[in-house]
């Protein structure tokens, strides 16, 4: 489990930490707010603890000594040291903080050991997952050319830290986020920062009234008064199937609120999800869902490794590399391992004879691809209490009596049809055309907020599913 900290859908954040943090970048100069972005990340990190803040010193210290130290090196044996060095430092460090107890439990159940596990490893450092593939891309693209070195260290411990995209990311390369940087002028402009705002309300609304209430069927499923084992076959299928909207709407409104977030301090990022469950093919799926991290893998892993340039046998090795790592990263645990070579297994299908009858298909390749993303969440959630992936297969795929879905059905039907509206392009068509008109925009744009402050109030200030991750 991670240290949540302050998570945006609470009301300390909206009310409190966010505003006084957005005014006082507006109102510093252009040359101070980089200084300023770092203290209020710095604020934002320690918000849940400052136990971790030497851990991410020592990390962002490293990796911008060494970018400093890698284009004066010219020696390629030096150069490749100076490379590894870094990141084999930023990868040990989430290795020891993330696997270490997994890695014992599994010598324990093997060898019958009886290791201790470390007790003060329970709890992840905040945003490590995600920081520590920030600052290996750093590296590995002052490394190769594609930026230059960052030489303020205040500037690259701004990026690091910066803290739109500590909690879930996304993972945003340095020489994107470079240019806004390093602007000193007219960072923020009035057309950018209404988008941010509009784009982080939206982002909110996904999280806290689509996903969190969506979720709570999933849950209820689980708890102790119900339990997965007294479910029947088609409630299991239409919980699996909240708990696949209930991630989407919860990972995704959180990236949106990031990317939001951003926009308002000036800085463009990329889209992290784009409405993933329409794909018609599972390849297509992984170019729409969680953007970031399949571009970190595929440039950082995957093409360093040969990519699909040494032959289809290399190629299959070298996606079952990348997603057995995609899974591992997840978390530390068997199932995320087992989801990930889960997809190696359907795109290593994919690709070597049906995606030429999926692109000529023009429901069914809908149809398989929802079915395998909704099975993939069963085995991505099998670490949760309550759903051991045997029982939850067992409930699936072997017709049983139990609890009939109908008062679900009753209960969250309209969520369960707005959550699957949601997952289309129709809403994004009409906010298109709502844009054009000033009056219904702001109107839109407000009652979305006031409800879902309303949700926010209401709630609990449920921590994003991908914060655990």
């Amino acid at each position: 489990m991670e240290s949540q900290g302050l998570v945006f859908n609470s009301v300390v954040f909206l009310f409190g930490f966010l505003p006084v943090a957005l005014a006082v970048y507006y109102l510093v100069p252009g040359h101070l707010k980089n200084l300023v972005l770092l203290l209020e990340s710095v604020i934002f990190y320690c918000w849940a603890g400052v136990e971790y803040l030497p851990l991410i010193t020592v990390l962002i210290v490293i990796n911008y000594l060494f970018g400093l130290i890698l284009p004066r090196v010219k020696h390629r044996a030096g150069r490749i040291f100076c490379l590894v060095l870094p990141i084999l430092c930023s990868a040990a460090a989430l290795v020891f903080f993330k696997y270490t107890n997994f890695l014992i439990d599994t010598v324990n159940q093997i060898t019958s050991a009886g290791l201790a596990q470390l007790s003060f490893l329970d709890v992840l450092p905040l945003g490590i997952s995600y920081y520590v593939f920030k600052v290996i891309s750093y590296v590995a693209d002052v490394y190769t050319g594609k930026t230059e070195a960052e030489r303020n260290p205040i500037t690259f411990a701004a990026y690091v830290l910066f803290f739109p995209q500590l909690l879930v990311g996304p993972i945003v390369k340095y020489r994107d986020m470079a240019p806004a940087l390093h602007a000193t002028r007219h960072r923020c402009h009035a057309a950018q920062m209404e988008a941010g705002a509009e784009m982080f309300v939206f982002g909110l609304a996904k999280k806290v009234i689509l996903a969190d209430s969506i979720g709570a069927l999933w849950s209820d499923l689980l708890s102790e008064e119900i339990g997965l084992a007294n479910v029947s076959t088609p409630l299991a299928w239409l919980g699996i199937a909240a708990y696949s909207l209930q991630l989407y709407f919860d990972f995704a409104g959180y990236s949106e609120m990031s990317n939001g977030l951003s926009k308002l301090m000036g800085f463009d990022c990329p889209a992290n999800f784009d409405l993933p469950y329409i794909s018609s093919s599972i390849t297509e799926f992984w170019r729409r869902w969680h953007i970031s991290l399949s571009s970190w893998f595929r440039d950082y892993i995957y093409i360093p490794l040969g990519g699909n340039r040494r032959g289809l046998p290399r190629q299959l090795f070298n996606m079952l590399v990348v997603w057995a790592l995609t899974g591992i990263w997840h978390g530390a645990s068997w199932n995320f391992i087992c989801w990930g070579l889960y997809y190696f297994v359907l795109l290593t299908i994919e690709k070597i004879f049906l995606l030429k009858y999926l692109k000529k298909g023009r429901v069914w390749p809908h149809i398989y691809t929802l079915f395998f993303i909704v099975l993939g969440w069963g085995i991505f959630t099998a670490n949760v209490a309550g759903a051991e992936l045997p029982l939850l297969m067992s409930r699936l795929f072997i017709p049983s009596g139990g609890i009939s879905p109908v008062y679900y059905l009753r209960n969250y039907g309209v969520l369960l049809i707005l959550g699957v509206l949601f997952s289309t392009a129709l809403p994004g068509m009409f906010w298109q055309w709502a844009k054009k008109h000033a009056v219904l925009r702001t109107v839109l744009v407000g009652c979305v907020m006031v409800l879902s402050v309303a949700f926010v109030v209401a709630s609990t200030n449920n921590s994003p599913l991908y914060a655990g991750f």
